[in-house]
């Protein structure tokens, strides 16, 4: 449990300079997400649908199968630099939409853009828990960013449509472009933690899945990834079957699933300010088990078949428990990397999240077309409380930071410092730590903060210290 929250991280210029860059960013992709349907339906016409989903498709193979490249490799480039190209690529990027007429150029496009979208998000997050050590702060932090996506998720298509009364919809990528190159412009003012070495060596290939590999192997995390599972299922539900169930089972207008969708939002943005003060006072787990619970018994209550105020209830309640579990999700994989594996721990959080969103939205379309809304609500939401109940199994209980474990003797050779595991002579000729060279790791017991690391490749049986 940590104390009640009292440090506010809009006062660290640091963090209100990159806080306000991804929010610029944020509202400018999401105007560029409207002026997208109207390009697809301007190269395709009817078929601007088809194009709508290779272009979804693009995005989640993007994000699914390259965010851990990413993260594996991020400790090799410097971090304000990294961030920069992946924005000025962007704006590049949305500058020259306007100038394509052929699809596969158009889609070429848009998966360059999500490739740098992949590199860009997993390495800010982790420079942003870098930046404020404090758990406290830290977690207003979260809350701070779950607001932003969720408000954008509100306002861009009210701006867009703004936006549009004066200029074409070729203007939005410009605007978009403009955006990012204003995020590079605060990146580039602000002075950023430097990335801690990771002390691991292996293969190109072992760099790019020791994420994966580590996030798994942590139980937390793997409980945390059925807990995103829920996450996947109840908000595919929303976003997905929403419009049918209100034009077509309730017979309310167009403005009613704005509306419903807006519920969601609302349920979520208020949730999320407040999860810092629940979190001084209730553990990760809880808060989290509890919010997918939600989840699950509200998308039980559409299967019902409410009205059109029980559903805004109904998404209320849905909102609030994806933000009760989305927001505190960062400090659980935060906790579980050492300083300088963030990177690739929050990379692999990306990609297997996104990975549960791929294979949600296409089951909730599926079935929503084939089984009527009110059954795949039935659906997901049984699934939603037995991904929860795998979560409560696969997280202990008894979540201890500090656990005993062994190490067997052990030669080998990468880049480290001098701690508890590396405590060894030196000839005089390895140079200033971090440093480098063959050295012998003698068998030992002993009890630290335990994550997955070069050294813990395993988890030990949770013995307290």
């Amino acid at each position: 449990m940590t104390p009640a929250p009292s440090p506010r991280p809009l006062a660290n210029p640091r963090f209100r300079r990159l806080f306000t860059a991804q929010v610029i960013a944020l509202v400018g992709t999401g105007m560029s997400t409207v002026a997208l349907s109207l390009l697809a339906f301007a190269l395709g016409g009817t078929h601007a649908a088809a194009i709508l989903g290779a272009a979804l498709a693009l995005k989640m193979v993007a994000y699914v199968f390259f965010a851990p490249v990413f993260g594996g490799l991020a400790h090799r480039l410097p971090r304000r630099p990294f961030l920069v190209t992946m924005d000025l690529v962007r704006a590049a990027v949305l500058l020259a939409l306007p100038w394509v007429d052929a699809l596969w150029q158009v889609l070429a496009l848009i998966f360059l853009l999500n490739l740098c979208a992949a590199g860009f998000k997993p390495v800010f997050s982790a420079t942003i828990a870098d930046l404020l050590p404090d758990e406290a702060e830290y977690t207003r932090a979260l809350a701070l960013s779950r607001l932003a996506y969720d408000l954008e998720a509100l306002l861009s298509p009210v701006l867009a449509g703004a936006a549009l009364l004066l200029i074409s919809y070729d203007g939005l990528f410009a605007l978009n472009a403009l955006a990012f190159l204003v995020s590079a412009v605060l990146v580039t003012r602000t002075l950023l933690p430097a990335a801690r070495a990771p002390e691991r060596a292996g293969t190109l290939g072992a760099e790019i899945l020791f994420g994966v590999r580590a996030y798994l192997a942590t139980p937390r995390l793997r409980g945390l990834l059925a807990l995103y599972l829920a996450v996947a299922g109840a908000s595919a539900m929303v976003i997905v079957n929403t419009v049918v169930y209100v034009r077509d089972s309730l017979g309310a207008g167009e403005s009613m699933v704005a509306i419903a969708l807006g519920a969601a939002g609302a349920g979520s943005m208020f949730t999320a300010l407040a999860v810092p003060r629940l979190l001084a006072h209730i553990s990760e787990r809880r808060l989290m088990l509890g919010g997918a619970t939600l989840l699950g018994v509200g998308l039980l209550l559409v299967a019902s078949g409410p009205g059109l105020g029980g559903l805004l209830a109904i998404w209320l309640l849905v909102g609030a428990g994806l933000s009760l579990v989305q927001t505190p999700a960062g400090r659980v994989v935060n906790r579980s990397a050492a300083a300088g594996d963030r990177a690739a721990y929050f990379s692999a959080h990306f990609s297997l999240s996104h990975a549960c969103w791929l294979v949600f939205y296409l089951l909730a379309g599926a079935l929503g077309a084939s089984i009527g809304t009110s059954a795949t609500a039935l659906l997901l939401g049984l699934t939603a409380l037995a991904c929860t109940v795998l979560a409560a199994r696969l997280w202990p209980r008894d979540d201890r930071a500090v656990l005993e474990h062994h190490h067997r003797a052990l030669d080998h050779d990468h880049l480290h410092t001098h701690d508890s595991h590396h405590d060894h002579p030196h000839a005089g000729w390895e140079g200033p730590e971090p440093h480098r060279h063959p050295h012998h790791h003698r068998a030992l017991r002993h009890a630290h903060d335990f994550v997955i690391d070069t050294h813990h490749p395993v988890w030990p049986d949770a013995r307290p210290a």
